[in-house]
């Protein structure tokens, strides 16, 4: 605007811009608040406030007046409309002052849109509708209600509206008390209240009527789409009025707020179908963007716009899938105008499209009107029904950034289904349920809805204790009704099947002995009947034998011929094969023939003929051809061409007498004369080809049939001998044949007579079986009667227990139901809570009781002991809550969704479904083609390792949504094939996923996650197989013996009775009935035998196992303690698998032992310390203390060592507060503890003793160690965690030495002395499933030790089997391509700063994964990442972490760790390099020193280095190779020249502080110089240098001769240790309490709400900060302007710029908390900072540098207000200044030179400042000096001013920033300045030193001024 253009970013080009006018609006009550004034400058402003009552009232009476004063209606109705009005007014003025916009409730802004929506509600009605004014005031109830009351959240807001509302209208209105009576019953209106189709905006009689009309609807609407089977309840039935209202409105837009499964969208279709509009959803698929959003809206806005349908768009939060979306919904909802939405052309073609209706409409057609005309149709016909969850901050969010969304919409809030709903709604579900008796249907409504609301309950505790989400849905109570009917209906089934088995079997067993009887009696008359048989049988046998001797006779005869025949056949049959194979010789030359002859045609020979005079070997072809045909072997004499082409003269004649040439009869002088042809070398088809091709036919014709000739002379004579032989064989076989005819004849006649005597033998023989089976029968009857005597017995008591069982059955199926639907995802003692202390208790206080089996365990009702077996067999762990989770996962009907971090239910999983298991993971290639696959074949899908977050286009398959008659489900734009038998299971690795509830509702939420209880169990089993592997054996084949021996029983008893059952009639005849029968008894038996023995050997086992439990119990809490660690850092993460490895080797490693006990004890010893190890290589040293104290605690809790009281009062350090302190060597902060600790029975009157005996206490409570030292008095004599409690009051900075000392004593000294520990160790328990992960520290490389063991091993880059890839832009692919390299081959791979490439580390996880199993042995993977700095920064996925060895390359902490890895990096060699041994390892002894003291000086914050610098080993290495050339290259040491290149250049380089330039200096200086060799040196009081020693020695003399861990080995005072200890201990116990197991019952506890607590501090602010300074005044005034005034002046305006910014956010906070501006984010960090008492960020901008917190700020910034304006009141300079009130010293401290350079009229830059220390105070100062200025408020760290001697003196112990006297400073020239004895001290403003540096002030010292250099001393202006 000022200068008419602007610069186009993607073209990078100017812009002109001309003739442009600018209007521009905004909203003062949201967005951004102010406006920049030169931006302002341009436009004249315009305040459009919002209209005043008067004018509110003339347009709404206007309004209703004009329609009320329409045909139909009454004179009444127009006057009572101001009256209406009035109260529409009123109540909309008390609605906006009462209901308030919040954080939570943002969307409660009311504005002219709600009241104009109310009486637009009121124009739908017609005077059908409105008769009297009573109904206009029933109406406008209700659509005041609609309006208002749909936006509540909550109950108490929903009961304060509908008073607010009933007062309101009471005093208008003084009779309508009976409609407000009836309004408070019912009061609906809608626009279908005479049924779907008559359009009519009237009052619903009733609830049942509504029902019957919106019955008929869903019926109507389920005729023509999917269907819906909707329980229609009241709440449901007034939603599809809200939400038809809505639609029915001009411009309905609906947002619908509740959480997934309320109905949302099934409510919105029917409710669209009712108002004939069509509903629009967007399908997302794989990479569905904002380009395909904005192609279905511009299809939608055309089928709105140019087609005139109505439709709606309808959304959820699922659809949302960019954020972005909802720019275009935005736009949509606010003008309908999409910003290019439409290519130009199809802009166009838009305005053609609707120009005709423009024209008729009687409006010009140009462009813009026809357009308008299209937007506003789509506004009118395109409706948006947006379904938001209200869960989480994303909703407040949206309609931040996307007003429209809550501005445009109107709300309709969902909220948690009353218990009236819930009850209704099971009701309704359970009337068409049969199994439960009718007057326990209600009592069983009732239940399900207790369940659903005490689960509910029990989840805010859940999340309160466990911080784990659980969440119910609407969805989720209605699968509980779905699961409940189908399991009752199952359950039922069984039951019954069941009975009728056994009743069945009862009734056979019965039936057997009364059939026995008439069975002995049909053995009689069968044995008579038996032996008449016999009689006939012998007669008919003689009868036989004379007849078969007569045929044997012939036989013989005719066998003898039938021999001479069949020789006679052989010798013919063997001439006959002759002749063939002789034939068979001639076939090939005939074919040749044959296929010679097909060569020649009529054209072929005709050409042949033509030729004049052909060559010889044609002629001759024809010559050989004229000889063979010469007819009766008359060989012609004239065989030239000429006779030749006589013979070929008719060619078909000739062609015909080819083929049928006689080739059998060839005359012998044809064959005489064709030899010469034969063998002429010319006469060859080849050759005769070339010269005609008919000419070689006949060649080859010729050639071949002579051959063949040949070969059938040969065959001739051969053929008549055969032909004789025939002949001969004929008449033999002749002769046979007759014989034979006279055989069958005989045989004939023998059959006839043995047939006789076969009937005789089988009647006889049928008879003994049916004798001998009736025995048989009777035998078996009396052993099945005798066999099936205990059954009967056994049978009948299951049928009685089985009616029992059904008289329960409805309530046992309800806690089942329960059970599976809800209990999923708690913990053990959640679900023992819920099921046994909330839910038995319930049904039997209900009204009706319903009947449930006592002691029921749910899990029987599901699977029985073989399903258990089973399982366990497939590797599901023993314990309870496993075996719970499988029956879960196995009953429920929505897809199980487990949470497994442990990959236990995975891997059960896996084994369970074997082969037939698909396993995909959501984002791999093709994994929705994978789904849609195992969808149509009806598979078994795992997806495994989930995110929270899920792919949109899963949503209908998660939430089961079928469509075609549950045919199809649709995945993404495609419809899939949908098998019933498909099923789905979810896994994710997360230890504590937040899954949405919408994902909660559709899937069954199953906890996997490993219990303490169940850990113990599979570790016992796992430490036993390896102790005593024979009991473990022994207990494995008993456990699979016996879980088989139960499914063997199980499968032999169910086969018996279903035997039993469908034998049917006559069964006793059923031996393998019988057989089976006693089988099964047999095998009973035999097992019932061993299930003895197997509980007398399971007993001795269990308690031969039960002397490990010790072992597996410690192994098992120390997977809970290091599981816990991920609460400290997401890095620590671990898996079990990987746990369980180290736990194995552990147990191996254990020292054997004779005695068990001692055995135990050296397992439990192996195993802590082994897993110690394994844990704190990958912690930083932060965190080791933590962990090791959080080890040893809970431990001893766990043996019962210590007092959880005590502990307790460790961790939390409860104070009293408001007490003082009776001895001056204690706080009061210290002396609360005290008396705190007193409250308890071990500590009484401790505070006593401690006043009592003051001065022992003191010089307890203030010796340097007192942790070493003893108790004073008999408080000596106390437990160890006692001493600690004590110690925790007395010296808070001493407790990490303390709790160290503590672990030493109870757990041994290996647990707290940390050396490094060896690489090559560690990498003995990598491999290629087990990759190294380095977690980076500053200064640290790790991969060096990589490099160095991979060397020795043979990996390097020269053999190029070692690759390193540092991960950054593009390096993706490369690191991909190694790693499949190196998997394959066996390489190694170092992937550097992975957290570098976020997005690719999912890949990187998955490629691990495959290589993990399919991975060379050699191969190895080591990675590398920086930890995040805060926890929502971690990206490396818990699938990497956990599988990985984790290893911390931290510096180590404390001078011993450090001074021995400083000396690690060297060896022998090393010191044995240079020539001048003794200086060279003196000076090599001291840079390691001083190595160790750079990095370790670090912990000591600020006072150990301003800035933090990443020293690292290279800086030493680098050192002591300069270090050996420089004295190699020497003959004298050169010590300034080292020191130089060491402070400046090694070290030096690394840093950026002048300061700490010096201190890295002045250690140089003191620790390298020439006494170093000459005399003795001390590196630290105590600890002189060594002599010349090798390297074991130097070691062993740090280990020896170095004094005790305290900041004098670092040159400071041990003051300088208690701040950084004391929040060391502060932060390490505060962790250790957040990592105890929560036991819940905390609660929230009432009290003020944030926005109260908020509220009050805002106000207390406000009312004490001052009012600005008036700088006109103050500028007027001060007229000289001299140094000092501008001082003043710049920090006045300073101070006007910071209150100005507090006033103006708190102003706006204030408002946004009244609810009259909308909450912004800056809104709420304001918020969240005064809540938190942090200084918020805008104000830390304009302020001056501070640590405090907000309130100890505030309280300083009035101070420094106050002193300000006492400057300002006179401009006199006071007598003393207080430095630190300014926001910028600097500038005073130069003015003070300032004006010292105009009064003596010195160069500035020529001068300096010089401070003398007095010796008063503050208040002994009453004018300023003549000269410079007094100055106080300095304080000192690091050493103490001695006001007697004037100079600096060591700090007294426990003084850490004792306060400065007044300082006199004046400017000086500088060659004035003195120097010697002096130590430069710098100034800075706060602890943090660094960037808030001043100035230098010159202080007095009588020690060297190194001293103070080390001891960081410096002066701070505040602390």
């Amino acid at each position: 605007m000022d200068y008419n253009h602007w610069y186009d970013r993607t073209k990078m080009l100017l812009k002109e811009v001309h003739n442009v006018q600018y209007v521009s609006c905004m909203n003062p009550t949201a967005g951004s608040f102010t406006i920049n004034p030169r931006l302002q400058r341009h436009f004249s402003v315009f305040a459009l406030s919002f209209p005043g009552a008067d004018a509110l009232s003339t347009i709404y009476t206007s309004i209703l007046t004009q329609r009320l004063g329409g045909a139909g209606f009454g004179p009444e109705l127009q006057r009572s409309a101001p009256t209406l009005v009035q109260l529409a007014l009123g109540l909309h003025q008390r609605v906006s002052s009462s209901f308030l916009p919040t954080a939570v409730k943002f969307h409660y802004v009311f504005n002219l849109r709600d009241l104009s929506n109310i009486f637009q509600g009121i124009l739908f009605c017609t005077s059908e509708c409105l008769k009297s004014s009573m109904d206009l005031l029933k109406v406008y109830l209700h659509e005041s209600s609609r309006v208002y009351r749909d936006k509540l959240t909550d109950e108490q807001d929903i009961q304060a509206f509908n008073k607010l509302q009933t007062d309101t209208a009471k005093k208008l209105y003084e009779d309508a008390d009976e409609t407000l009576e009836q309004a408070q019953q019912m009061n609906l209106y809608c626009h279908f209240a005479k049924g779907h189709g008559e359009p009519c905006y009237l009052a619903v009689e009733s609830w049942v009527d509504l029902n019957k009309i919106l019955m008929e609807v869903m019926e109507g609407y389920n005729e023509v789409n999917a269907a819906l089977n909707l329980v229609l309840f009241e709440d449901a039935m007034a939603h599809i009025c809200r939400i038809n209202r809505i639609l029915e409105s001009p411009r309905g837009n609906a947002l619908l707020v509740g959480v997934g499964g309320s109905g949302k969208q099934s409510l919105t279709r029917l409710a669209a179908f009712i108002a004939n509009l069509e509903v629009f959803q967007i399908t997302l698929r794989k990479g569905y963007g904002i380009p395909d959003l904005k192609i279905d809206l511009a299809s939608l806005y055309l089928k709105a716009g140019v087609k005139n349908i109505g439709t709606v768009l309808l959304m959820t939060d699922a659809q949302v899938s960019d954020e972005k979306f909802l720019v275009l919904v935005n736009d949509l909802l606010a003008s309908g105008e999409i910003p290019d939405l439409f290519p130009d052309e199809e802009a166009e073609a838009v305005v053609s499209a609707v120009r005709p209706e423009v024209r008729s409409s009687g409006v010009m057609d140009s462009r813009d009107n026809c357009w308008r005309f299209f937007i506003n149709r789509v506004r009118r016909q395109l409706k948006v029904a947006l379904c938001f969850s209200p869960v989480g901050s994303k909703l407040r969010l949206r309609s931040r950034k996307f007003p429209a969304v809550v501005n445009c919409t109107a709300i309709d809030w969902f909220h948690e289904w009353p218990q009236e709903a819930l009850e209704s709604v099971s009701l309704r579900f359970l009337q068409e349920v049969e199994n439960i008796e009718p007057d326990l249907k209600e009592s069983v409504s009732k239940f399900m809805a207790f369940v659903h609301v005490s689960v509910n309950n029990m989840s805010k505790e859940y999340l309160a204790d466990e911080r784990r989400y659980n969440y119910t849905t609407p969805k989720s109570f209605l699968e509980q009704i779905k699961l409940y009917r189908s399991l009752l209906d199952q359950k039922s089934k069984d039951l019954r099947m069941k009975m009728e088995r056994l009743e069945n079997g009862l009734e056979k067993l019965n039936s057997t002995s009364a059939q026995v009887d008439d069975l002995k009696a049909k053995l009689a008359a069968q044995e008579v009947e038996l032996k008449q048989k016999n009689d006939d049988a012998d007669k008919l046998i003689q009868v036989v034998g004379v007849e078969t001797e007569k045929v044997s006779r012939e036989k013989a005869v005719a066998d003898e011929e039938e021999a001479k025949v069949a020789d006679f056949a052989v010798v013919v049959t063997g001439k006959q094969r002759d002749c063939e194979r002789d034939l068979a010789k001639a076939e090939p030359a005939l074919l040749a023939a044959q296929q010679a002859l097909n060569t020649l045609n009529k054209g072929n020979l005709t050409e042949l003929k033509s030729f004049g005079s052909p060559v010889v070997e044609v002629t001759n072809v024809v010559a050989a051809v004229m000889v063979l045909m010469a007819p009766g072997g008359r060989v012609p004499k004239d065989r030239s061409w000429k006779a030749a082409k006589v013979m070929m003269a008719k060619v078909d004649a000739f062609l015909e007498s080819l083929i049928t040439f006689n080739k059998e009869k060839i005359p012998d002088t044809c064959l005489k004369a064709i030899r010469p042809y034969l063998q002429d070398p010319e006469f060859q088809p080849d050759l005769v080809t070339s010269k005609s091709l008919a000419a070689a036919g006949l060649c080859s014709w010729v050639i071949n049939i002579v051959r063949f000739y040949e070969v059938f002379c040969e065959v001739e004579p051969k053929r008549q001998a055969l032909s004789k032989a025939n002949s001969e064989l004929a008449t033999a076989q002749e002769k046979l044949g007759a014989i034979k005819a006279k055989i069958n004849i005989l045989n004939e006649n023998l059959a006839t007579l043995t047939a006789k005597f076969e009937k005789a033998t089988s009647e006889k023989l049928k008879c003994q079986q049916e004798a001998e089976s009736t025995e048989r029968t009777i035998t078996l009857a009396n052993r099945l009667v005798g066999g099936l005597a205990s059954e009967n017995v056994r049978w009948a008591e299951a049928v009685e227990s089985f009616r029992r069982q059904e008289r329960t059955l409805c309530g046992d199926v309800l806690l089942i139901t329960a059970f599976v639907s809800y209990l999923g995802y708690f913990t053990k003692r959640y679900r023992m809570q819920l099921m046994d202390s909330t839910w038995r208790p319930y049904l039997s206080e209900l009204t009706v009781p319903i009947p449930v089996t006592a002691d029921l365990d749910p899990l029987t009702m599901l699977m029985d002991d073989a399903d258990v077996a089973a399982w366990q067999n497939e590797g599901l762990p023993a314990d309870r809550m496993s075996t719970e989770n499988a029956t879960i996962l196995t009953s429920c009907q929505r897809w199980p969704l487990i949470v497994d971090p442990q990959l236990q239910g995975i891997k059960w999983i896996k084994n369970r479904y074997g082969e037939t298991l698909r396993v995909i993971r959501i984002g791999q290639r093709g994994y929705l083609d994978e789904i849609e696959r195992a969808l149509s074949a009806g598979e078994v899908v795992l997806i495994e390792n989930m995110e929270e977050a899920v792919d949109p286009v899963l949503g209908p398959l998660l939430g089961r949504e079928t469509i075609k008659k549950g045919r199809c489900i649709k995945i993404g734009d495609k419809e899939c094939e949908y098998n019933p038998s498909f099923r789905l299971i979810l896994q994710t690795k997360l230890a504590n996923p937040h899954y949405q509830p919408e994902l909660q509702a559709q899937c069954t939420l199953i906890n996997f996650t490993v219990t303490r209880d169940g850990l113990e169990d599979q570790l016992l089993a796992s430490v036993v197989s390896m102790e005593r592997p024979d009991l473990e054996e022994l207990k494995s084949n008993l456990t699979t013996q016996q879980n088989g021996f139960k499914i063997t029983l199980k499968t032999l008893e169910d086969n018996l009775l279903s035997r039993l059952s469908s034998a049917s009639g006559d069964f006793l005849g059923d031996t393998e009935l019988v057989e089976n029968l006693e089988t099964t008894k047999l095998t009973a038996g035999d097992i019932e035998e061993k299930v003895k023995e197997a509980k007398v050997t399971e007993a001795q086992i269990n308690e031969a196992r039960e002397h490990y439990r010790a072992a597996a119990a410690r192994a098992s809490l120390l997977y809970f303690i290091m599981n816990d660690l991920n609460k400290i850092h997401p890095m620590y993460q671990f898996s079990l698998k990987a746990f369980s490895v180290v736990f194995q080797k552990a147990v191996q490693k254990a020292p054997p032992d004779e005695s068990l006990k001692q055995r135990v004890s050296n397992l439990i010893d192996s195993i802590t310390s082994s897993i110690f190890q394994y844990t704190t290589r990958g912690l930083f040293e932060c965190d080791k203390l933590t962990f090791t104290a959080q080890l040893v605690f809970q431990i001893l809790l766990m043996s019962k060592e210590i007092d959880p009281g005590e502990l307790d009062f460790l961790l939390r350090y409860p104070v009293m507060p408001g007490v003082s302190s009776p001895v001056d060597f204690l706080t009061n902060h210290s002396w609360g503890g005290i008396k705190s600790l007193c409250a308890m029975e071990e500590f009484r009157n401790l505070d006593r003793d401690i006043e009592g005996s003051a001065k022992r206490w003191q010089k307890f409570a203030e010796c340097e160690c007192p942790e070493r030292e003893k108790f004073p008095q008999e408080w000596k004599s106390k437990t160890s965690l006692q001493k600690l409690c004590m110690m925790r009051a007395l010296r808070p900075d001493r407790m990490t030495y303390a709790v160290r000392d503590y672990v030493a004593e109870k757990l041994g000294s290996k647990y707290v002395v940390g050396r490094s520990l060896d690489f090559a160790a560690s990498f003995e328990e990598s491999g290629p499933a087990t990759p190294m992960f380095f977690i980076l520290s500053p200064g640290v490389d790790p991969l060096k030790d990589v490099e160095k063991h991979g060397k020795t091993l043979g990996f390097t880059f020269n053999n190029k089997n070692f690759h390193n890839v540092s991960l950054g832009q593009g390096q993706e692919v490369v690191a991909e391509q190694a790693l499949d390299e190196a998997a394959k081959e066996g390489h190694w791979v170092i992937l550097q700063n992975i957290h570098l490439v976020a997005r690719w580390l999912g890949m990187l996880e998955k490629l691990l994964e495959q290589h993990a199993d399919a991975g060379h042995a050699h191969f190895r993977v080591f990675v590398s990442a920086e930890p995040a700095s805060t926890r929502d920064g971690h990206i490396v996925p818990s699938g990497i972490l956990e599988n990985s060895i984790k290893i911390t390359n931290e510096p180590p902490t404390g001078m011993q760790a450090n001074l021995h890895k400083a000396l690690d990096n060297f060896n022998q060699d090393t010191l044995e390099m240079c020539a001048r041994e003794n200086e060279f390892r003196s000076i090599l002894f001291a840079l390691c020193y001083f190595h160790a003291v750079v990095a370790e000086r670090r912990k000591f914050g600020p006072q150990g280095w301003n800035r933090s610098y990443p020293f690292n080993t290279g800086d030493l290495t680098i050192s002591i190779n300069v270090l050996y050339n420089y004295l190699e290259a020497n003959p004298k040491v050169p010590y300034d020249d080292l020191r130089y290149l060491f402070g400046e250049i090694m070290y030096g380089g690394h840093i950026t502080d002048d300061w700490d330039r010096r201190l890295c200096r002045t250690y140089l200086e003191e620790y390298i110089k020439p006494e170093m060799v000459e005399g003795e040196h001390y590196l630290a009081p105590g600890f002189p240098i060594p002599g010349n020693t090798d390297y074991t020695g130097y070691h062993q003399y740090i280990d020896d001769s170095l004094p005790a861990e305290s900041p004098y080995l670092y040159g400071l005072h041990p003051n300088a240790e208690i701040g950084f200890l004391s929040q060391t201990s502060e932060k390490l116990f505060r962790t250790v309490l957040e990592m105890q197991p929560r036991n819940g019952g905390g609660g929230e506890g009432g009290g003020v709400t944030r926005e109260e607590k908020v509220g009050a501090m805002l106000e207390e602010i406000v009312e004490k900060l001052p009012e600005d300074f008036n700088m006109l005044e103050l500028l007027a005034r001060a007229e000289e302007r001299t140094p000092y005034q501008v001082v003043a002046l710049q920090e006045c305006e300073r101070m006007n710029f910071l209150t100005q910014e507090m006033r103006r956010t708190l102003h706006e906070l204030a408002l946004g908390l009244k609810g009259e501006l909308t909450m912004t984010g800056d809104m709420e960090d304001l918020q969240n900072a005064i809540f938190l008492d942090v200084l918020p960020e805008s104000w830390t901008k304009r302020a001056y540098p501070s640590m405090s917190g907000l309130t100890l700020w505030f309280t300083d910034l009035l101070a420094r207000i106050k002193e300000l304006e006492a400057w300002a009141a006179d401009f006199c300079l006071p007598p003393a200044v207080w430095l630190a009130g300014f926001f910028n010293p600097q500038s005073f401290l130069t003015a003070i030179m300032q004006a010292m350079a105009r009064r003596n009229e010195w160069p500035l830059d020529r001068m300096c400042l010089q401070c003398d220390v007095t010796k008063k105070n503050r208040e002994d100062f009453t004018s300023p000096p003549r000269e410079g200025a007094y100055v106080h408020g300095l304080f000192m760290e690091g050493a103490r001013w001695d006001t007697q001697s004037g100079m600096i003196v060591e700090s007294r112990l426990k003084e850490l920033t004792p306060a400065m006297p007044v300082i006199f400073i004046r400017a000086i020239p500088v060659d004035k300045q003195e120097i010697r004895n002096m130590y430069a001290c710098p100034v800075y403003t706060t602890r943090q030193r660094g960037p808030t540096y001043i100035w230098t002030y010159n202080l007095k010292t009588k020690e060297k001024p190194s001293k103070w250099t080390l001891a960081g001393v410096a002066l701070l202006l505040q602390i």
